[in-house]
């Protein structure tokens, strides 16, 4: 499926939206350009879940960490936000204990995904990212 957003809070929403098909256990690819609205989308999904903390990318850090709220049961649940932009190779995964972050009871979400799908071996849902044609317009795929 492919959706235009026309504003940073259309792709907010569309998180929200996408947030709804998600469990536990899913780990989903963000790949697009800087600034293609990753992190804005990150935000919907946050935002479905209760997160209380500012969602940022996160660029230097490698990964945040959140807390939120499974609104379907009232059970808490982890979101690991990975930003892998400065990854090269799928081997560096194993020096970040990338491993440690991926569980059942998680919702990884991983901007700058191309190496994940090689290290560990299978398919990761992906959402693709693009400018659209006006300057605030993106086009997001799943």
């Amino acid at each position: 499926m492919i959706y235009n957003s026309k504003s940073a809070e259309d792709t907010i929403n569309l998180g929200l939206e996408f947030a709804k098909e998600l469990k536990t256990g899913d780990i989903i690819g963000l790949d697009g350009e800087l600034g293609s609205g990753k992190t804005q989308f990150v935000k919907g999904i946050g935002k479905y879940y209760n997160v209380e903390d500012i969602i940022n990318s996160p660029t230097f850090i490698l990964v945040n960490e959140y807390e939120g709220t499974n609104p379907d049961n009232g059970k808490s649940l982890h979101i690991n936000h990975f930003d892998l932009y400065r990854i090269e190779k799928s081997f560096e995964l194993s020096v970040i204990g990338f491993e440690d972050y991926i569980n059942e009871d998680t919702i990884v979400l991983i901007e700058w995904s191309k190496c994940v799908e090689e290290y560990l071996g299978r398919k990761i849902r992906k959402v693709k990212f693009e400018y659209g044609e006006e300057q605030n317009e993106r086009v997001i795929e799943f």
